[in-house]
């Protein structure tokens, strides 16, 4: 994507099981590769400075940190680099560099994220392929891992970048005028991810023809003790109740008027971009789309694989609940061992309990920036992301609350993963998650939807909202206030 390559780097890091990200090494793979080492250098450790005094930010660098991007509003915010060291000369190259990786990304003929895209048909047909063969366990799950990684990971991971880039795009038409805030929720209603098709095939098809389209998705994509919707379907639908479910949003086009049009139109000139304006909008909505189906694509082979863990524990009088203790890498192993299976699962197993006893017992702070923090810390306010202009008073209910209280409520769910896309089954008035970015896949939900949402919250204010009876939700104020 013209970034520099940071392969081979160990991104995540292991803090006695505590999984933490290697900011530095995160932050040096959104410099372009053809930023001299000079400028790279000075670059990371302006942007590591700014996030150690603004640890708020942690959840959205992309948008507050770092220049990862060309956008209409760069040459304005781009200035502030000058007043922490950068001369003319440093902007003007950095300013051209985004700008042709920016140019390349969004090429509706050559991008990337186009190929990125086929790749995910290609994962489809290897999943079904080692689903339907008679291989082992152990085989399945690990070509489902290795499959995965190259066929749905890597893309996904590129066509995340791509909706980035698509989100940044529209924010700063907002912010040079062009778009509303109106506009802008606008145009994300009319976008239609995978959760939107959901919407209408829960009313249109069988239960069991939805099951097998969707069953895959499980709250918390990676944990083996939350059932997939087709292992417990009526704990999550009310398939009783399905004509009483909310209406699926019916799909409209996004129509700019002639002014804001050629005003687009000349903007794009002005900042030499090749794309018309069709263009730079099927790019942002087929990035932001792609996105969302490539998160699905790839969670279905996650979802098998940990399915077969379960089946692979079972076939050894092993439960789920001390499956959960297991190390992936160690099962992968097992694919090219001869020792007993049994045995070593079972001492990965006592590893895997004691390892989560040490876990329990250790508190951090979610940015680590010196040694000191983590014997002495407070935990940060976080900056939560309101997505919509929207307005809702409603109780508070979780996702263990009886379905049919869920109706016109404001629902905390902890993270923002696809497995929570139940939910919007039973007519919630708004929702709010502790975990999640701005450009999160509830995130997305929410603006397609038209739903208040408060995502990523962050501790203290989720423990403190979530202790109230009725909250009453200003998304475009950015207010909360408890009322009882």
């Amino acid at each position: 994507y013209g970034y520099r390559n940071l392969r081979s780097f160990p991104l995540l890091v292991n803090f006695a099981g505590l999984p933490y990200i290697d900011v530095r090494v995160s932050f040096n793979s959104f410099v372009p590769e053809d930023v001299e080492e000079e400028l790279a250098e000075r670059l990371i450790n302006y942007y590591l400075d700014r996030l150690v005094a603004n640890p708020k930010y942690h959840d959205k660098v992309e948008f507050e940190v770092i220049f990862s991007c060309y956008t209409f509003d760069l040459p304005e915010r781009i200035t502030l680099l000058e007043e922490h060291g950068f001369d003319a000369k440093d902007t003007a190259s950095l300013t051209h560099s985004l700008r042709r990786l920016t140019q390349g990304i969004i090429d509706n003929k050559e991008g990337l994220w186009i190929r990125d895209t086929a790749k995910l048909h290609e994962l489809q047909k290897r999943q079904n392929t080692i689903l339907r063969s008679d291989l082992l366990t152990i085989e399945k799950i690990y070509w489902l891992v290795e499959d995965c990684k190259r066929y749905g990971t890597l893309p996904f991971a590129g066509l995340a970048r791509a909706g980035f880039i698509a989100v940044q795009m529209l924010k700063s038409l907002v912010a040079v005028g062009i778009f509303s805030d109106d506009d802008y929720d606008g145009f994300m209603r009319t976008l239609n991810t995978v959760s939107s098709t959901m919407s209408r095939d829960l009313r249109s098809l069988s239960r069991s023809s939805f099951l097998q389209k969707y069953g895959h998705l499980r709250p918390g994509t990676y944990n083996i003790l939350s059932p997939r919707y087709d292992e417990a379907p009526d704990r999550y639908f009310d398939w009783k109740s399905i004509e009483e479910a909310p209406q699926p949003k019916e799909m409209s086009d996004f129509k700019l008027g002639l002014k804001p049009l050629n005003r687009l139109e000349n903007l794009l000139a002005e900042h030499e971009f090749d794309s018309d304006v069709l263009g730079l909008f099927h790019f942002i909505q087929g990035a932001i789309e792609g996105r969302e189906y490539a998160k699905f694509i790839f969670s279905k082979s996650l979802s098998d694989v940990i399915s077969l863990i379960g089946e692979l524990g079972h076939s050894m009088g092993l439960d789920k609940e001390e499956m959960s203790y297991t190390n992936i890498r160690e099962i992968l192993d097992l694919y090219s061992t001869s020792e007993d299976l049994s045995r070593r699962l079972q001492r990965v197993i006592d590893q895997g309990k004691h390892g989560h006893e040490v876990v329990k017992s250790i508190s951090l702070p979610p940015l680590i920036t010196r040694a000191e923090d983590v014997w002495n810390f407070e935990l940060p306010q976080n900056e939560p992301n309101f997505i919509t202009q929207g307005k809702v008073v409603g109780v508070v209910v979780n996702e263990h609350t009886d379905r049919d209280r869920l109706k016109d409520a404001i629902l905390m769910i902890p993270s923002a993963d696809p497995g929570y896309d139940w939910i919007f089954s039973h007519a919630i008035g708004g929702f709010i998650t502790q975990y999640g970015g701005a450009n999160s896949h509830m995130a997305i939900r929410a603006g397609e939807l038209g739903i208040p949402a408060i995502v990523g919250a962050g501790e203290i204010f989720y423990q403190q909202w979530g202790k109230a009876r009725i909250l009453d939700i200003d998304c475009g104020n950015r207010q909360v206030q408890i009322l009882q």
